[in-house]
Order: C-alpha cells, then structure tokens, then sequence
C-alpha cells in the first residue's frame, strides 16, 4: 500500500501543477492584445451567444440528470428497499459528481475559446507564429483543466469510497452529460455552418465568414459550443471510463496490494506531466508549419511518457513490465492511427487532392470519392484497434486469471494518457477558426486572412488526427467495460446461484439477437442527429433568404446594414435543444429493453455489436468529413480552378455532407457506445434477476 499512498501523492501534485499552468496560460491569452473595435463586437457577440446556448443546454441536461439521480438512488447498485443505502447514496452523489465536472470542463474551453479568438486574429497580422501561440495556449487551458478534473475527481471517489464500482457511476455521470452535449452541440455547429455555406458560398458567391451573411456569428457560436465544449467533455468521459474500468479490474485483481491501482493512477498522472511539457514545449517557426509543430509536440509527448513511465515501473515495487508494455502499445496504437488518418485528410497528401480533382467533374464525383476513401481510412485504425487489443491481451495473459482483460483496459489507459496534448491540439482548430472568420469580418486585410487560413487548415488535420484518436481510445476502452460489465454481472448472477459468465457464445440465439441489435442502433443514431442537422438548417437557409430578401441594402453590403444574427442563433439553438435528447434516449431505452428481454448474454452480443458497428460508422464519418473540408479549402487555395469554380462549388457541397459526419454523428458515436456499456453494467444485477429469455 506504500506505493498506492506516494502515487496518490504524486497524482495530486500533478493536478496541482496542471491547474497552475492553465491558470498561467489563461492570463498569458488575456494579455495579447485585442484593440481592433469591429472584432471585439464579433468575439462579444460570439462569447454572449455560447453562452446563452450552453446556458439553456444545461438547464435541459440538468432535468434529465435530476431524473436519473433519482432513478439511481432507489436502484444502483441494488434497489434500496433490500438494505443498506448508504452504497445508493455515494453511488448517486458520485454521479452528479461526474455530470458536474464534465459540464465544468465544457464551460472553461468556452470561456478561454471565445477570449482567445480575437487575439489569434490580431495576432495573425504580426506572423505565423504569435498568432498559433494564442490559438495553441488557448486551448492547452483546456486540455489541462479536463485531464486535471478527471484525475482529481476519480482519485477523490475511490480515496472516499474505496470501491471502484462507484466509479462506474461517476464515468455515467461523465458520460451522459457528454453524449447530450456533443449532440447538442453537434447538431447547432452544422446547422450554421451548413446554412452559411450554402448560402452565401454556393449561392451567392460571397466569401465564408462574409458579414453580410446571416449565418455567420451563429456558424462562430457553434465552432465553440460543438467542437471545445462538446469534444471537451467527450474527452473528459473518455478518459473517465478508461480509469474507471481499469480500476475497478486492479482492485478485483489486487487482492489487498494496492499494486495495480497504483498503476493506474501512476501513468494517468504522469500523461498529464507529460502533457503539461509537451504544451509547454510547442512552438512554430516564423515560416514554420503549423501541422508539423502540433503533431510533432504529440509525438515529443509520447516519448516522454513512454520513458517516464518505464522509469517508474522499474522505480516502484510490484509494478510488471508486461502492464507498462501493454499501455505503451496503446499509446504507440494511438499515434499510428493519428498518423494514418493524417494521410486520409491532409491537404498536403494525394488523397485530398484527388477528391479535389474529381470536384472538377461535378458533386457527384466529390461524393462518391470521399465517401469511398473515408471507407477505406477506417480500415488501418479498425486494424490498430484490435492489434493492440490483442498484443495487451497476450502481453498481460501469463499474469494470471483476469490480466489479460486488464491489460486492454491499461493500452486503454495508455492511449488517453496524453489526452491533455490531444483536447489541446483539438481545442486550438475552433479557436483559429474562429480567429480566421474575425480577421474576415474585421477587414485586416489578404494577407491576415492568408496566415489564418493557414492556421485553420492546420486545426482541421490535427482535428481529424484528434478524432481519430479519441475513437481509437473509445473502442479500447468499451473492449475494457465489456471486461468491467462481466465482472460486475457475475457478482449479481454467484449471488443468485447461477451459472457464470465466462465469455460470449455468438450462436446462442439470445447473444446474437442482441449483436444485431446493437450493431443497429449506431446507424439510428447517427441518422437521428444528422436529420436534426438538416431540418434546422433547412430553416435557417430559409431565414437567411427572408432577410437578403427584406432587409434593402444586405445583400449589397451598404454601410450600416447589418443582418439579423440573433434570429439565427436562436434557430440553432432552439433546434438544437429540441434534438439533443431523443438519440442517446433511444440508446439507453433500446439497451435497457434488450436486458430485461434477453439477459447478461443479450447484452454481452449487444455491447459487441454496438462496439463493431460504431467504430465502423464512427472512423469512417470523421474521415470523410475531415476530407471533404480539406479538399475544399485545398481548391479555395488556388487548386484546381480556385474560389468560384465549378470545382469549389462541388467541393463545398462535399464539405456540406461531410460537416454533420465529422462534427456531429462521428464523433457523438464514441459516447454513445461508453454510455451504453457503463448502463449495462450499472444495470447487471437486475438484467441477472429479471429478463424474459435470460
């Protein structure tokens, strides 16, 4: 246990010392300067706007997680009436405890985003390099504020409560807030941004982020609101759940020692040291590519972590070097796909400039191209997933009964061990987005707008890269919750004096209803939320052709005419309210129905269906998505016929299916399939004592 006490210690310092840097970073952000009048009023209008949309999203998600607060206490982890209540209670408070920093986490990337923004955009007149710092730094605030609440907050539950599956309630807690806000989110981003460009790009042929459009301060509004706050608590439930799995597998396996929690926290701890000198380290030439220093600061944290923790693992007593090769292959895993779906999405590589070139043929070639290479880019990371699953699962097998599941857990672990460097990288694309749009609307000039436009493409690589990233971890980690499901399960089933569970038999009719089932549901989902995406674009498209129609002088752009911006912030907003809870209620309802109906078996082909499905679905809409936004920015650079070409107009078409693939389906998938495990095993006991089939 000594060693479990001095890596809580050194846990909590690493916590101490990321809150601190961020702290140190934000006020960095806030003094750059910010003197150009028009951009201020933008950013203004940009920052009131989130936060009126988050405002009333969390009113809506707090209702629900009242509901489900209560739902938990009278049931989890046992109905209340059978005894004690106290397990009820600490269960239930450590899900509000969960939902709550997750909504934080949301709420800090918001704030710093919309403060750092307008300074990227002045920054952009003086280089290159100024204005990457500020949209970099921005969003290292973030990345450490999420990885630093994560670890403190899962450390405090399990010093409380000594129990591990208590956590289990608090990663729910974590996960269903996410999966609410990155569909919320999700869904008012693409409605804007979709609305914007086919308006003012395609039909009028104004440029993107033109004032005159009325879309454009609510296409800014969701940058913020879909891609910081959403991918911020997405993140932060990926993390959560890879923890929380891993945990409550090392304190079954512990057996007193203390030795593989200790673990656990050890490489969280030192990923997020790792993070904090990677971010602190990142920096681009005056000519420098911006591409290039972001994905090089991932790979310079990588090698730290892999060397800090196997001086650890050597350093510390009872921790096994089979463990530490399992989380680095994760980590490895984790580049590798990185690097793979850079390939796939990169401006600079063949891929996206063949899509740019069959644009010139029409928008049904951009379609049919984008959407047959982003089927073939889910392959290599599809392929990464289950390498390293296996290599972990083989590594950590002559362990002993149950490390082999542990050891995937920890690859896990390992690939979100750097996760503070990847919600940065992440967070920095909408900051420079937004950055490029204020340069536009502040008139600072061509050659701004060139540096900015750099930027951007650069933040929607790295975004793709982030994504494919945070999938891959996704898929590792609901492989782990399905080892954490079968252990809970099994409790539930021994104390009702049934048969244990000892894996999942496909030809059992019962497993494979509910692999059929659950491979279903991604695609329902995905379908739910990208039709939420074209109804309320479809009304904003229409607004914005009342007010180029009825407001004299608009669409000429004449001094002093502004547009309505508000009536189209609320379109999103309202629709995007309006959307966010029916699809992750369906994938809750359809997970409870499949248990009570078939048993932990149905569940246990459900999960696995779920799983495969979602990763399929969730890496294959990213890449695409990703692809279509770079072809278009490749023609917009003078590619292929340039701005205004039959070309750029296919293009932007592309881009307009690809927006609700990459920002909102995509990556709303992952949370998905993390909710749907973490209910199946906080719902294991009652699927063993009451199913029809079971």
């Amino acid at each position: 246990m000594e060693a479990l006490q001095l890596v809580y210690a050194v846990s909590f310092f690493s916590v101490i010392i990321a809150f601190a840097f961020a702290v140190y970073l934000h006020l960095w952000v806030r003094r750059q300067p910010a003197r150009n009048e028009k951009i201020i009023e933008v950013s203004e209008l940009i920052h009131a706007g989130a936060n009126t949309f988050m405002r009333r999203e969390y009113l809506i998600l707090a209702r629900f997680a009242g509901v489900a607060a209560v739902l938990i206490l009278i049931l989890l982890p046992s109905p209340i009436w059978e005894g004690d209540v106290l397990p009820n209670i600490s269960m239930t408070i450590a899900y509000l405890a969960g939902t709550a920093l997750s909504a934080l986490a949301g709420k800090i990337g918001i704030l710093v985003a919309t403060q750092a923004n307008s300074r990227a955009a002045e920054g952009a007149q003086q280089g290159l390099k100024p204005a990457f710092l500020i949209g970099f730094r921005g969003g290292a605030v973030m990345g450490l504020a999420v990885v630093g609440s994560c670890l403190l907050g899962v450390m405090a539950v399990l010093m409380i409560t000594a129990d591990a599956t208590v956590l289990l309630g608090f990663s729910f807690g974590a996960s269903s807030l996410a999966l609410f806000a990155k569909a919320g989110g999700g869904i008012f981003t693409k409605t804007a941004d979709v609305a914007a460009d086919l308006t003012g790009k395609v039909e009028l042929g104004i440029p993107e982020d033109d004032p005159r459009n009325p879309a454009v301060i609510a296409d800014n509004v969701g940058d913020n609101v879909g891609d910081v706050a959403g991918m911020g608590a997405d993140l932060f439930d990926s993390n959560v759940a890879a923890m929380a799995s891993a945990l409550v597998m090392a304190q079954a396996l512990d057996g007193g020692s203390g030795a593989n929690t200790a673990m656990v926290f050890c490489y969280a701890a030192i990923g997020l040291l790792a993070s904090i000198i990677g971010i602190a380290c990142a920096r681009v030439g005056k000519n420098g590519n911006p591409t290039q220093a972001l994905n090089s600061s991932t790979y310079s944290t990588t090698m730290i972590f892999i060397l800090l923790t196997a001086a650890a693992t050597w350093f510390l007593d009872g921790f096994e070097w089979r463990i530490w090769g399992a989380s680095a292959v994760g980590l490895v895993v984790g580049v590798i796909i990185g690097i793979t779906t850079d390939y796939f999405t990169d401006d600079s590589k063949p891929i996206v400039q063949k899509v740019a070139h069959a644009s010139q043929s029409g928008p049904a070639f951009t379609i049919l191209s984008g959407i047959s290479y982003g089927f073939i880019s889910s392959l290599p990371a599809m392929v990464g997933i289950a390498v390293s699953a296996l290599t972990a699962y083989k590594l950590c097998e002559p362990l002993g009964e149950g490390y082999a599941l542990f050891g995937i857990a920890m690859a896990a672990v390992g690939m979100l061990s750097i996760v503070g460097m990847i919600i940065s990288n992440d967070a920095y694309g909408p900051i420079v987005d937004n950055a490029r749009g204020l340069a536009e609307m502040g008139g600072l000039g061509e050659e701004t707008i060139w540096v900015a436009d750099e930027l951007d493409s650069a933040g929607n690589t790295v975004k793709a890269v982030t994504k494919g990233f945070a999938i891959g971890a996704a898929g590792l980690t609901v492989i782990s919750l399905l080892g954490a499901y079968m252990s809970e399960v099994n409790v539930a089933l021994a104390e009702a004096g049934k048969e244990l569970l000892t894996g999942f038999d496909i030809m059992e009719p019962t497993v494979f209803f509910g692999i059929l089932i659950g491979a279903g549901i991604p695609a329902v989902f995905s379908a739910m939320l990208m039709l939420g995406v074209d109804k309320n674009a479809q009304r904003m498209v229409a607004e914005i052709h009342r007010q180029f129609r009825e407001i004299a002088g608009l669409r000429e752009g004449r001094e002093g005419v502004k547009a309505d911006y508000d009536k189209c912030i609320n379109i999103a907003t309202e629709g995007a309210l309006k959307e966010l809870i029916p699809a992750g209620l369906m994938a809750i309802i359809a997970t409870v129905l499949v248990g009570f109906i078939g048993g932990p078996e149905a569940i246990g082909g459900f999960l696995l269906g779920n799983i495969v499905s979602g990763l399929l679905l969730a890496l294959f809409m990213s890449n695409a998505g990703g692809l279509w936004d770079n072809s278009k920015k490749y023609i917009e650079a003078g590619n292929e016929g340039g701005k205004g070409s039959e070309a750029h107009k296919a293009a932007v078409t592309g881009d307009t299916v690809g927006d609700p693939f990459k920002d909102t389906a995509g990556p709303s998938i992952n949370t998905q399939i993390t909710v749907v495990s973490l209910v199946s095993s906080l719902l294991s006991s009652l699927f063993a004592a009451l199913s029809l089939f079971g």
